[in-house]
Order: C-alpha cells, then structure tokens, then sequence
C-alpha cells in the first residue's frame, strides 16, 4: 500500500494548517512540514479543512431509490410500509444489488466511510436483501465498511417464519440483529419482540438496532417503548450495544415524562439515532394545523447524557421520497427541526454524523488522530466551523488511507472581483 501525506489540512481546533502521514491504512503522523516518505503520494489540500470520515448509521439500501416505480399515496407510515411490501414482492437478487450499489456510490462520493445497512428480513423479502449485502459488504470493503442489520420490517410474531430467518441471518454474518417493535399487532408482542432480539444480540453475541416509538404522540402503548428497552437492555448488561432508530413519540411526551425516559436511556447505555428525513416527511400527516415537526427530543437527549447519532434512513422511497446521500445535508436538517444553532451546537451537530455516529457503531479506531483508522474526508472550505452551513464539496474521500473518491468545485463573481478570503 503506498502512503499517502496530506500537506497543509486544517483539523478540528487547531490554528494552522498541519500535514497528516498515512500508512498501513492508518494515520502514522500529525504535524508540521512532515517529510514524504520516498515513493508516497503527497495530497496538496491547501488548508483545506479534515474530517473523520462520515458514518451512516442507519441505512436502507436494499429500499432505495423506488420513488419513480410506485410512490406513497398516503405519505403516512402505514402506507410506506404497504407499497413497499408490495414491491418486496418483486425484488429480484439482480435489481436489489444495482440500487444498494447506487446508494453506496452516493455515500462515499458525499465522504461515508462507515455504512450500517438494515435489509429487510421476512416472509416477502426473504433473505434477497440480506444476501446482497453480504456480497457488497466483501465487494466494496475497499471503499466503505459496511455493517449488515437483519431488519424484521414486518414484524417478527406478525410475519411468520421471521424468526427462523433471523437466526440464518446471523448464521451467515448479519453483524447486528434489527427489531421493529411497532410491527406487531399489540402490545403483548411488541414487548415479546423486544426480549426475543435482545435475547439473540445476547445468544450471538452481536449489537441490536432497533426501530421503535415512531408515531406523532405515545397515545398508543406500542409506540411508547423506549423505556422498557431500556429496562431490558440493563437486565442483560447489553449497554452501550443497543441503538434505537426514530423514537419520534418521545418527543410528545409532557416534559417531566421524556426527561425521566430519556434519562432511563441514558443510565442504561441505550444510543438514539434520529432519521430527520424520514421523520419529517411521514409525521403530522393527521394534523391539519401547528403540523408537528415529529423527531425526537434531541436536546433533551443530550441533556440527559444519551449517546445520539443522525442518519439518512431511507434515499428516495416510500418513506422518504428525497436524499442524496449527503450526511451532512441531513444533519443540517436536524438542526433545524431541533432548534439547535450557534457555534457549539453546530459542532454538536457535526458530531452526529462523525464520532458520536462511529460510537454508536462500535467503531474503536476512528478519529483524526495518530492510530486511528485512515478513513478521512478533506472538505473544500478552510473554515472548520462553516463544514455543516456550507456542507462543502468533498474534495477527497479517503479509505483505509487511499483516495476513494475525488471531486472538485469552483464559482467565481464574474461582475466584482472576489474578496481576499471569500468562499472557494
């Protein structure tokens, strides 16, 4: 593997530029004028801002990009859920693997080095999602680490047989064991749900991921759930290995109520990954006035000590019919939703879709410094704290210290000359 040397990057709080060595696949140097190693390939960034190479943790590949075959005539998540099972019906090995391969292509080009992937796994989609995945995952290792979360969409008890595809799921290399808890049909089973995919993360040995609590209002006892997840993910000494997606119910809780839930979460090392896009696009859909804005209580999340990531969710679906793949775009959106502004929140922000995402993940090498995995992304703009407003182009993506992807952007004024300073 040839090394690499980064000249002249801008990291997070430092003052100057700086030069960055890579080799093995790891960042062997940070400093000042670093020499280059006879034979390596020296990157000129030009001040250019580094980042850790961004993490989607919780992703749709298989799902994707169905929008133009038959979009959602409600916009409800009802009505994602039915037309997708109704396509499922007709995914073929072939057309699954050509759209997960497209979005993964979108990823690293928007600086996605990490992906944690949940294909559907049940009586309609079988194991076809599943399956491809295992092949990206050893196919596109080169340029993005994949994770694979067997994902029981349409329930476990619900559907028949699902539980029985779980376990072959983790039998042939499923990384995670998914859950969807409002799948079922009462609240009886959504608990039973809850223990049986905590039982098997204990059982194999592996993280769980589930989608749970994703409605407007926590009315209904099957979207009131995170609290007893994290009960039961205490009772197994499963904490800091338990991530729940959307938990957008939580949010409309009476303040005292989702501060003690969220500090319960917090206690019991539950991680909670809002999908702003998905979110936004399928809540409120009853309200016709003051519509919700349905996420989760990010603030409060914070405040109560919850690890909490951001993800992309699904790419032009059923469940959200937009997206470019772009983790910046859509931790920009959380912030607006979330009300979160000014310098520290934005670098909060920016944590979501980088370090606090890699943890959520269980990643152990990640980071901008000496040691850590050479997973980067040098952004084109020289200002660290203007990478989330101004979601720059990525200008390198880096993996296991090779360059993956390129890109390059210029505008200029063509009435004025540009300031000294002003944006590339």
């Amino acid at each position: 593997m040839t090394d690499l040397l980064l000249r002249a990057v801008r990291v997070e709080n430092a003052t100057d530029p700086t030069d960055v060595l890579l080799q093995g696949g790891r960042i062997a140097q940070i400093g000042p004028a670093l020499a280059a190693p006879e034979g390596a390939e020296v990157y000129e960034a030009d001040g250019r801002v580094l980042l850790p190479g961004l993490v989607e943790s919780h992703l749709h590949p298989d799902k994707a990009l169905l929008d133009t075959i038959r979009p959602n005539p409600t916009g409800t998540l009802a009505g994602a859920i039915s037309v997708t099972g109704e396509l499922k019906r007709e995914f073929t090995h072939e057309s699954v693997r050509a759209r997960a391969e497209q979005v993964l292509e979108m990823c690293v080009r928007n600086g996605t080095t990490t992906v944690r992937a949940h294909p559907d796994v049940d009586p309609i989609a079988r194991l076809c999602g599943l399956e491809v995945m295992l092949e990206l995952r050893d196919a596109w290792a080169d340029l993005v680490t994949v994770q694979i979360v067997a994902f029981p969409q349409e329930g476990i008890f619900k559907a028949p047989d699902t539980h029985t595809l779980l376990r072959k799921s983790l039998d042939a290399g499923a990384d995670v064991i998914g859950g969807c808890t409002y799948a079922e049909k009462d609240l009886a089973d959504c608990r039973r749900h809850v223990e049986l995919v905590l039982d098997l993360a204990v059982e194999y040995g592996v993280p769980a991921d589930l989608h749970c609590d994703f409605s407007d209002d926590a009315s209904d006892p099957r979207f009131a759930l995170a609290g007893f997840i994290a009960e039961q993910t205490a009772a197994r000494g499963l904490g800091g290995r338990v991530a729940l997606g959307h938990v957008t119910s939580l949010g409309a809780l009476p303040p005292a109520e989702r501060r003690a839930v969220a500090a319960d979460l917090a206690q019991a090392g539950v991680a909670v990954v809002p999908l702003p896009a998905t979110d936004l696009f399928l809540g409120g859909r009853g309200d016709e006035q003051a519509v919700r804005r349905a996420i989760a209580p990010v603030r409060d999340l914070w405040d109560a000590g919850v690890l909490t990531a951001c993800s992309n969710n699904n790419i032009r679906n059923a469940f959200t019919p937009y997206g470019t793949g772009d983790l910046l775009d859509t931790a920009l959106l959380l912030a607006r939703l979330a009300h979160l502004s000014g310098p520290s929140d934005l670098h909060r922000v920016l944590r979501l879709v980088t370090h606090d995402a890699a943890r959520v993940v269980g990643l152990t090498d990640y980071g901008v410094h000496v040691g850590a995995a050479a997973d980067l992304v040098v952004a084109d703009t020289r200002d660290y704290d203007a990478v989330l407003l101004e979601r720059p182009v990525r200008s390198a993506v880096i993996k296991a210290g090779r360059i993956v992807a390129r890109a390059t952007h210029t505008s200029e004024l063509t009435l004025h000359p540009a300031r000294p300073g002003g944006l590339t």
